[in-house]
């Protein structure tokens, strides 16, 4: 009997499928964010910005009445709203009268090194991206000067941000630029402003899966010197502009990642306290281990300020989770962070217009579902900012 199936190309279908989903991507931005498909970031209210600047709501009320600081948008209920210039020029005028320096801009002073944050793991769904993307936002929220780097070539950081690396980065564009064999650019010709103050940002896309395949062959030719000192050179260029950078590691232990390890003075592992994961996990950490001691050996020094595993898509009510989470916290002590990144929905339904739960007004979800997901996240970022801050011995 005559087979009658039609064959197709598996190359052909997914080069077509692929092509279809970037032109619903791009359709989806333009009718997010018309006119011109570029985000801005919402204005906060008096609360909001209190909290973030570290002051009583009444106190900032005050300060707008006597006429010092910026002015605030009134709105028609005489609600106070602040946008992220405002909570900056605020920060400002209250450092001036501060008691101790720092106290309202809480970045770096003479003689702090540039904080280097890799977040990583090689587990999908580990949360590592919406981990790396609020925490790059917290901190330029809070005041720090931050560079937030998308490593991984599946570039879900970038598209957070605005950025959709099919129609935006068609000619390069990304770290790879800085750090590859022939030459490299300088790095502030990748960095891009975003819509947030004291946040930029050097995208992603597939090109940086070039120096994957660009490393091996340099090894081999002897011309790749220490490569896995490339990206930590390349950061060297702006140690000046920034107080942390936020590394979005890529999903496997390959050169990128090796080289970011190299860079970081801090490591964030995050975890999905599920079985499956942890046993990944564990494979995870052991070939992180032997390819560092590869990398030590090679003269590189792997010291780090600090390293914690951050629980993510934790749930409360899931006794599973909770007999996880209590296995760890066991067996690592203070390396897991007290804080979990709670699962919810606030943050899924955020991602659907690629917006962080930041970027989202409160008023678009349930209050106690966003006010249950926000103090998680700003617990979490707070944690790992304090790390921040007594690493520079405050």
């Amino acid at each position: 009997m005559q087979d009658t199936t039609d064959t197709e190309d598996l190359n052909a279908v997914i080069r077509a499928h692929s092509e279809i989903l970037a032109g619903q991507l791009h359709a989806q931005r333009e009718s997010l964010f018309p006119p011109d498909a570029a985000k801005q970031m919402r204005k906060f209210t008096s609360g909001e910005a209190a909290q973030l600047i570290g002051v009583n709501d009444s106190y900032l009320r005050k300060l707008h009445l006597d006429g010092k600081g910026p002015s605030p948008e009134v709105t028609a209920g005489n609600r106070r709203l602040y946008s992220v210039e405002d909570m900056q020029a605020v920060r400002h005028l209250l450092e001036k009268t501060a008691r101790k320096p720092g106290d309202y801009l809480p970045g770096r002073r003479e003689g702090d090194h540039m904080q280097v944050i890799g977040v990583m793991n090689f587990k999908g769904g580990s949360g590592k991206t919406t981990t790396s993307a609020h925490l790059a936002q917290r901190l330029a929220l809070k005041g720090h000067r931050v560079l937030a780097i998308d490593l991984d070539p599946q570039a879900s950081l970038t598209a957070l941000h605005g950025v959709q690396p099919e129609y935006d980065l068609p000619e390069g564009g990304t770290l790879y630029d800085a750090i590859r064999y022939t030459d490299p650019v300088p790095i502030t010709d990748v960095i891009r402003s975003t819509y947030i103050l004291n946040l930029d940002l050097i995208p992603g896309n597939l090109e940086l899966m070039e120096f994957e395949h660009d490393t091996p062959r340099a090894l081999a030719q002897g011309n790749a010197g220490l490569f896995f000192f490339r990206v930590r050179e390349a950061l060297q260029q702006v140690d000046d502009r920034y107080d942390v950078v936020v590394i979005d590691c890529p999903p496997q232990l390959g050169f990128l990642t090796m080289s970011a390890l190299s860079a970081a003075t801090g490591v964030l592992v995050t975890i999905h306290p599920e079985m499956l994961d942890v046993m990944s996990m564990s494979q995870f950490l052991r070939m992180t281990a032997d390819l560092m001691d590869v990398i030590a050996e090679s003269g590189a020094d792997m010291s780090h300020d600090w390293m914690r595993y951050v629980l993510t898509r934790y749930e409360p009510t899931d006794a599973p989770q909770n007999r996880i989470t209590a296995f760890l916290r066991t067996m690592y002590g203070e390396k897991v962070l007290n804080a979990p990144m709670l699962k919810s929905t606030a943050i899924s339904d955020a991602g659907l217009t690629k917006q962080t739960l930041y970027e989202v007004e409160r008023s678009a979800f349930t209050r106690s579902t966003y006010d249950r997901a926000i103090e998680s996240l700003n617990a979490v970022n707070d944690e790992i900012g304090a790390l921040i801050q007594a690493t520079w011995g405050r």
